[in-house]
């Protein structure tokens, strides 16, 4: 099997989506068929040895769209000025014609209820007049009436049809001004239709151009530019203040701070030095950097950002799957419908022939679906776009709606509701010692070791200032503590057990305090020489900042159930959850109890996420009804596991996306209930006879309108922020 991709000037809604599926699909050789409406493209999987991409163009052209062999970014560049303008300009034409016509005839001898009035009379205008009209209908209908012979042809009515049987139904009833302002107006809403989707193409297309076309690369001790594609993993490139990184890479040399923002929402500058991360995309602000590369330009952070977001739209919502399969039963009703309205009254009571056409024909304009199609995707798009702008991304409709229907979250412990680094939490100095004197012994006994705790205890002494000296005719108890000589002394560190296994004389004070720290669910760290206890320390993982706020406006957003899932002893799952508001939570787990838990909570709640770092949580996540993978930053393993990324460790996202979702699903429900409202309304119009065409087609080009720009209200949503509230 082979794959081509198309690139099809007039693919802006589902229904030309449909008209390729009726044109191609069942071909012989075609497999499968797969479209991408907001960068109109369609991409056809098919087997060379029966047919071949001319094939393929020449049924596309069949449908009376217009499309060219995708080869590249250089096909949506150099579109040629009819293909840019060609639809604004027959439109701003049909309209003038209109306006042109209908002024010659208000002068010209004839009523007002011949330019549209409530009581329609069926004589032909003058020729002039005439000849304006038909101008307008010509140019109007120009883009539609392909479409529609090819829909004639395949008996497969969509709303191109629908247009242009209103349209000649008018013209020979003698309603030529009728027609003309319903190929006008259809005409302008198909424009008004294509720029929304431009609009959020170009939402889309900002991530693009994040990246910048050019590297400055390191060859033979000077820097040449080379465009990024080029540049091989392991050069090195420079990046001045005020450029975009153009790879994802690892500084060598140089500090700076760099602006995240683009890729992860965030508002502050991040610091970078020698050894840490940059991403492409990302903008230097400060000093100059040399970085290495460690991904070409198709494995980047941004490049699987757009990857990602480009697929969310083939994994469609409910609602979207709704509106369509409604569609593919309401046109051809419609269309029924309409029919029985224009010949019924006259046939069977008498009623005017020409007046019940005329409803008829009216019914027919009511019956574009146009407002109702493009209502859910224009809102979708726009809502996935907004999250990848804020850090969030999500991998297609499915789960933005999922997300919006939450009513329960498991959370892993280390590193979600924690930070996932053990810290020094209480210093406790006995006998005499200061806490830095206290401090300052154990970092020199624990200078050699890489166990976490020593890690923690090393740190904790760096931030205070101390830079100790390791301790000499140094001793390890494996699994307990270890010994050393300080400026001629000997001490010992070791755990609450090591005390009491090697008589190292605990004092009332030093018990009760080890007591008071392992209660709660502190590790207990003990100094001392082999005369008195010096003192004790705990070191724990630290609830992340805002951790209790945060769980909060989740449950304020609708979240009916919060649970931790943590591989730790009973009595530390239980501190925690009471210090960060958690209610339940399930404790010394493995990965597969971690699955159990998720599938006894889905006997309790429709819909659960699974909220960890995207590795080591992935069963859980996969059992789970959608997984949210945190800190994905450079993390290939986040991107395939989770159903939702966020770019950052940042919890805060999380009360975001689901009142973003939220929100999405609210505006969606308005403009399906809007679009279908202003339908049943001017139904009932056209059966008492109070509603024109022109009217008609009015009305659904305002729908259209409105349910746009309420779908695009979603790109401007922003980030909460936790000290905000």
């Amino acid at each position: 099997m082979d794959r081509k991709t198309f690139k099809i000037q007039e693919l802006d809604c589902s229904e030309e989506c449909n008209l390729l599926n009726r044109a191609l699909k069942g071909k012989p050789g075609i497999d499968r068929l797969d479209f991408d409406v907001l960068n109109r493209q369609m991409d056809v999987t098919f087997d060379p040895k029966e047919t071949n991409p001319d094939k393929i163009l020449k049924l596309i052209h069949s449908t009376g769209m217009q499309a060219t062999l995708y080869q590249g970014k250089e096909v949506i560049e150099n579109q040629t000025f009819w293909q840019k303008y060609g639809r604004l300009i027959l439109c701003t034409a049909s309209g003038v014609f209109l306006i042109i016509g209908f002024i010659l005839h208000l002068i010209g001898p004839t009523r007002f209820s011949d330019v549209g009035g409530l009581e329609p009379s069926y004589d032909f205008p003058p020729l002039p007049v005439m000849l304006f009209y038909l101008s307008a209908i010509v140019t109007g209908g120009w883009f539609v009436a392909p479409k529609a012979f090819a829909s004639f042809k395949r008996l497969s009515p969509d709303m191109n049809v629908l247009m242009f049987v209103a349209v000649t139904g008018s013209i020979f009833i003698g309603q030529m001004f009728e027609g003309a302002a319903v190929a006008f107006l259809f005409s302008l809403a198909l424009l008004l239709e294509s720029w929304s989707v431009d609009r959020a193409r170009k939402a889309i297309g900002a991530l693009l151009d994040l990246s910048p076309p050019l590297a400055r690369v390191m060859v033979d001790g000077d820097f040449v530019e080379r465009k990024v594609e080029d540049v091989l993993v392991g050069e090195s490139v420079l990046v001045r203040p005020g450029e975009k990184v153009p790879l994802d890479g690892e500084v060598t040399k140089g500090s700076s701070s760099i602006n995240q923002a683009p890729i992860t929402g965030e508002s502050m500058p991040v610091s970078k030095n020698p050894g840490d991360p940059v991403f492409a995309g990302t903008i230097n602000q400060d000093g100059a950097l040399e970085v290495q590369i460690t991904k070409g330009a198709n494995d980047t952070t941004l490049a699987r950002i757009i990857q990602m977001v480009q697929e969310a739209r083939t994994r469609r919502a409910q609602s979207e799957q709704w509106v369509d399969r409604f569609s593919r039963v309401y046109t051809p009703f419609m269309m029924c419908l309409a029919f029985v309205v224009a010949i019924a009254p006259p046939l069977f009571f008498g009623e005017n022939w020409l007046e019940w056409i005329y409803r008829g024909l009216v019914m027919l304009v009511i019956a574009c679906p146009c407002a109702l199609v493009i209502s859910t995707p224009v809102s979708v798009v726009s809502a996935l776009t907004a999250a990848a702008r804020s850090g969030v991304l999500i991998k297609g409709g499915v789960y933005l709606e999922a997300a919006g229907k939450l009513d329960a979250i498991a959370f892993d412990k280390t590193g979600t509701v924690t930070i996932g680094k053990p810290q020094v939490q209480r210093i406790i100095p006995l006998n005499n010692h200061t806490e830095d004197e206290l401090l300052e012994i154990a970092a020199r006994l624990e200078k050699p070791s890489e166990h976490p705790l020593a890690r923690a205890i090393l740190e904790e002494a760096e931030k205070r200032g101390i830079s100790p000296s390791p301790a000499d005719d140094f001793q390890i108890f494996k699994g307990l503590g270890a010994e050393g000589n300080i400026d001629g002394k000997r001490f010992w560190i070791g755990s609450h057990r090591f005390m009491h296994e090697h008589n190292r004389k605990e004092s009332p004070d030093a018990h009760e305090a080890a007591v008071e720290l392992e209660d709660a669910g502190h590790s207990v760290v003990a100094i001392g020489d082999f005369t008195h206890i010096c003192g004790v320390l705990s070191v724990a993982d630290k609830p992340r900042p805002y951790i209790r706020e945060i769980l909060a406006a989740i449950k304020d957003r609708g979240v009916k159930s919060l649970v931790m899932l943590t591989g730790d002893n009973q009595k530390t799952a239980e501190n925690l959850a009471r210090d960060v508001g958690i209610e339940n939570f399930f404790a010394e787990l493995l990965p597969e109890d971690k699955v159990n838990a998720i599938e006894k909570l889905k006997s309790s709640h429709k819909t659960i996420a699974m909220v960890g770092d995207g590795v080591n949580d992935a069963p859980a996540m996969a059992a789970s009804s959608f997984g949210i993978a945190m800190g994905a930053m450079g993390t290939d393993a986040a991107f395939e596991t989770a159903d939702i990324v966020l770019m950052t460790d940042d919890l805060s996202l999380i009360p975001w996306l689901i009142g973003h979702a939220r929100r999405t699903l609210k505006i969606i429900k308005h403009n399906i209930s809007f679009a279908l409202g202003i339908k049943a309304l001017f139904i009932f119009l056209a059966l008492f006879g109070w509603a024109t065409l022109w009217m008609a087609i009015a009305a659904d080009t305002g729908a259209s309108l409105l349910v746009v720009f309420n779908g695009l209200r979603l790109l401007q949503r922003k980030p909460w922020n936790v000290q905000e509230g």
